[in-house]
């Protein structure tokens, strides 16, 4: 029997959280036949593999050494068996039994190609209300949209056009500009925001994240080049997800982000 929707969890390492994230996922309301658990297990050390078979997953292997997102995200969408792949990290969590349904209600417009959750918008005002990202709003904000952290693409279309594997970040924003400007678009739904909260992970750990996205993103972003103003110019100006300038200016974790997305752009331009 074809599940009506499959769900990806990438993990490494992942014991402590694996559980929570696939009950939630089986705690879903949908109708129709049963959810398919897929979870792509990159070389965990601990009870990571075990867990996600208890809770009723299949368990897909990736090598350390092989990891990529994109290669991760090829490997389980091609053991789906639903029209729509979700795609979650084991780390984000689902905040109500209804978050899947409101999901896939999305994929039942056809020229909806993913679907994801922000309580911004690129500008970083509230988002209130569903935006449908279009090609042009991506190209004037590319580092804004689809999430593969917790979101989910149509199969038929991942089949026609898999996710990039070359890059080291931002592969769901690449894959969704690919169909973006094929007169596709991209749901995001402030209701589809999930429990995956980074903003208070070390500041090594912030620093190379923002690096390894923003070398990715500039792998595709039209050549984006480090922004012409210096460091200490963007860091007074830009001080967009942040309820005041004064909160934005004296966030350490902020200035690691700054230096990372600066360091990843340079690297990605030689």
């Amino acid at each position: 029997m074809t599940a009506q929707v499959s769900v990806v969890v990438r993990a490494r390492d992942e014991a402590e959280r694996i559980g929570r994230c696939l009950q939630l996922m089986r705690d879903q309301r949908l109708d129709g036949p049963e959810l398919q658990l897929i979870v792509v297990d990159n070389g965990s050390r601990d009870r990571t593999a075990e867990i996600a078979r208890e809770h009723g997953a299949e368990v897909l292997a990736l090598p350390r050494e092989s990891f990529s997102f994109g290669r991760a995200l090829n490997l389980g969408a091609s053991h789906a068996a639903g029209a729509v792949v979700a795609a979650l990290s084991a780390d984000a969590f689902v905040t109500d039994p209804a978050w899947l349904a409101r999901l896939m209600a999305w994929f039942a417009d056809p020229q909806v190609a993913c679907a994801s959750g922000d309580r911004y918008d690129a500008a970083g005002r509230p988002l209130s209300e569903p935006l449908r990202q279009d090609h042009a709003m991506a190209q004037r904000c590319p580092g804004w949209g689809y999430s593969n952290g917790a979101g989910a693409f149509r199969a038929e279309l991942w089949r026609r056009r898999a996710f990039r594997e070359d890059l080291p970040g931002c592969e769901d924003k690449e894959w969704s500009q690919h169909w973006l400007a094929r007169d596709y678009r991209c749901l995001i739904d402030p209701r589809l925001v999930v429990e995956h909260d980074h903003t208070h992970d070390s500041v090594l750990s912030i620093y190379r994240r923002a690096r390894r996205e923003a070398e990715g993103l500039a792998a595709f972003g039209d050549g984006l080049a480090p922004p012409p103003q210096g460091l200490l110019a963007q860091w007074w100006s830009d001080t967009r997800f942040y309820s005041s300038p004064l909160r934005a200016r004296l966030s350490h974790r902020r200035a690691a982000r700054l230096l990372g997305e600066r360091s990843g752009r340079r690297r990605a331009h030689g």
